[in-house]
C-alpha cells in the first residue's frame, strides 16, 4: 500500500472511530480514559487531524473501548456498527433463517410474522434459546412468546449496560454488586 493510500485508510478509520464515539455520547476525555489513550492521540482521531496510519495498538484500544474486535472495527461498514453502539447487534441472517425454518409452535410462527424487525434483532444465542423454549409444555407455551422475547430483549439491554459500566470508574462497584447478588441467587456456575 502506498503512502497516499495509507493516509486515506488511516483517515477513514479515524472518521469511523470518531462517529462511533459520537454515537456513544462520549466526549474526548471519556474516550481517552476508556480507551487508555493519550488525550493528544484521541484529539487527533476525533477531530480529523489524524494524517498518518493508526498504530495497531491504538486501533486495538479503540476497538476494545467500543466493545468491538479489531477486525470488526477495520472491516465492517459504519452503518452496521452504529446499531451496535446501542446494544443492537446486526441481524445474523443465518440465525434468522434458522429461526423461521425451525419455528414449529403456531404462536411463535404468528409472532414472527407480526414482528419481523424484532426477530431480526435477535442474536444467534437468543434464537437458539427461543427455539429450545418451544418444546411441549415449554416456556413459550406457558408464558407466551411475547413475554419470553421481551425477557430476552431486556436481558440483552442489561448486559449491554453492564458492559458500558464495566468500562468506567464504577467497575469495582459493579463487581461488588454482582458478587453480592450472585451469592444471594446461587445460580449454577457457567463461567
Amino acid at each position: 500500500m502506498n503512502a497516499a493510500a495509507q493516509q486515506s485508510s488511516g483517515a477513514e478509520l479515524a472518521n469511523k472511530i470518531a462517529r462511533l464515539v459520537e454515537e456513544k455520547g462520549w466526549n474526548q476525555d471519556d474516550f481517552a480514559r476508556l480507551a487508555d489513550l493519550n488525550r493528544h492521540t484521541v484529539h487527533q482521531i476525533l477531530h480529523g487531524t489524524q494524517k498518518r496510519h493508526l498504530r495497531n495498538s491504538t486501533v486495538s484500544k479503540c476497538a476494545k473501548a467500543l466493545n468491538l474486535t479489531v477486525n470488526e472495527l477495520r472491516s465492517m461498514p459504519l452503518e452496521r456498527l452504529l446499531p451496535r453502539m446501542h446494544g443492537k447487534p446486526p441481524a445474523d441472517e443465518e440465525a434468522l433463517k434458522n429461526l423461521y425454518e425451525r419455528a414449529a409452535l403456531p404462536d411463535l410462527v404468528s409472532w414472527l410474522d407480526r414482528n419481523r424487525d424484532r426477530a431480526a434483532e435477535l442474536r444467534p444465542d437468543e434464537v437458539q434459546e427461543l427455539l429450545e423454549m418451544q418444546g411441549p409444555g415449554g416456556p413459550l407455551a406457558k408464558l407466551g412468546v411475547e413475554h419470553c422475547v421481551d425477557l430476552l430483549e431486556r436481558r440483552r439491554r442489561v448486559q449491554c449496560r453492564v458492559r458500558d459500566i464495566a468500562c468506567t470508574e464504577y467497575f469495582e462497584l459493579l463487581e461488588q454488586f454482582v458478587q453480592l447478588l450472585h451469592e444471594k441467587v446461587k445460580p449454577p456456575s457457567r463461567c
